[in-house]
This record gives structure tokens, C-alpha cells and sequence, in this order.
């Protein structure tokens, strides 16, 4: 991995990524992590598009996070018996294809930020889909199952499936390599729904 700083921007190349590029705030200097494949160009354009979106992301936060964490505490209540209990719940803006994440051995779930627009329901449903993460880790009938009385989870999973369509994303993404695999998300792939082909 090669590192190199720009200002309070720190770039740091890493051969073992292929595509995938990501930022977050270290004190105050921004790190954002590349393809070592990327040119001169698209590293600037990438530090431009990552270091904005973080900025955005900073201006929007402001108290959200404990909104989001109280509205999970709602969500596990309502749905799950109050059983799946986060020990935090944020806002990220470092998913470009992720509506969220879940790492249940440290119970931490990331929301994207993307989804600070959209309505209620498909937020509580991405939300609950990473509490359900808490309590079983995988995708199978278990985990269905306690989404099962959530009301709107076909309406939920397809407005998301029309904003990753109106997004140009060109379908799911499988978990990146550099990610813990204890580590689960809330992709197009997840999304499908029982039964249902990615």
C-alpha cells in the first residue's frame, strides 16, 4: 500500500483493492482509500467525489444518528421483541452501493446516507434488515422470517430496487474483499427476498 498525502487529504493505494473506493475521517485529515490501478485523474476525481460526499454527509448529520438510533430501538421493539439491541447506529457516507451494514460481532450497523430522502417505510426496512442481521447473520428462511410482519417489505425492497435502476447501478455487488466477513450488508443481493433470484 503506498500513501500519499495532499494537504488534509490522505490517498493511500492499495494493490489488493480492484474497484471499490472508500473515505472516512481520521482527526482532521480525510483518508481515502484507492485502486493502486487508478491514474493521476481519477485519483483527483475520486478524492473530489469522496472528500464531498463526507463534507455533505458532516453538514446533514448534525443529531441524525441518535434519531437513527432511536428509531432502530422503535424498529427492534415493534418487530423483533425488542431482541436485537445495536450498541450503535450511524449514518455513513462512504456506501456507494450498500443501503447498509451490519457487523454483529461488535453490533454496529451503518446506514447509508443516501437514504436520508427517502420515506419512512423503506428506511425502517433497511434498518430492520440490518437489526434482523443481530439475531441471524445469514439471508436464509430464519432470517425472512423475522421480517415476515413487516407490512411493507415488497413495496420497501422495490422502491430500492428502482432507485439503484435510477442510479445506473448495474445490479448487486458481493461483499468486498478488504470487508471483515463477520461483517453482512444490505445490498441488492440481500434485498431479493426469499425465493427470489439476485
Amino acid at each position: 500500500m503506498r500513501t500519499v498525502p495532499t494537504g488534509d487529504v490522505e490517498v493511500r493505494r492499495s494493490r489488493r483493492r480492484r474497484r471499490t473506493v472508500s473515505a472516512y475521517r481520521d482527526g482532521g485529515r480525510t483518508v481515502v482509500l484507492i485502486p493502486a490501478s487508478f491514474s493521476a485523474a481519477e485519483e483527483r476525481s475520486w478524492v473530489d467525489r469522496m472528500v464531498g460526499r463526507l463534507d455533505a454527509g458532516d453538514r446533514r448529520r448534525g443529531s441524525t444518528d441518535a434519531d437513527l438510533a432511536a428509531r432502530a430501538g422503535r424498529l427492534s421493539e415493534r418487530y423483533l421483541g425488542g431482541h436485537a439491541r445495536p450498541v450503535s447506529v450511524r449514518w455513513v457516507s462512504t456506501m456507494d452501493r450498500r443501503w447498509g451494514s451490519c457487523t454483529p460481532a461488535d453490533g454496529t450497523i451503518r446506514i447509508s446516507d443516501r437514504l436520508h430522502e427517502v420515506p419512512a417505510y423503506v428506511l425502517d426496512y433497511v434498518v430492520l434488515h440490518e437489526l434482523a442481521h443481530l439475531l441471524v447473520h445469514g439471508h436464509g428462511p430464519a432470517f425472512w422470517h423475522l421480517l415476515g410482519s413487516f407490512d411493507r417489505l415488497d413495496r420497501a425492497r422495490g422502491f430500492l430496487d428502482g432507485m439503484a435502476f435510477g442510479a445506473g447501478e448495474p445490479g448487486p455487488e458481493s461483499t468486498d474483499e478488504e470487508d471483515a466477513p463477520e461483517e453482512t450488508s444490505a445490498d441488492a443481493e440481500d434485498l431479493a427476498g426469499p425465493g427470489d433470484q439476485p
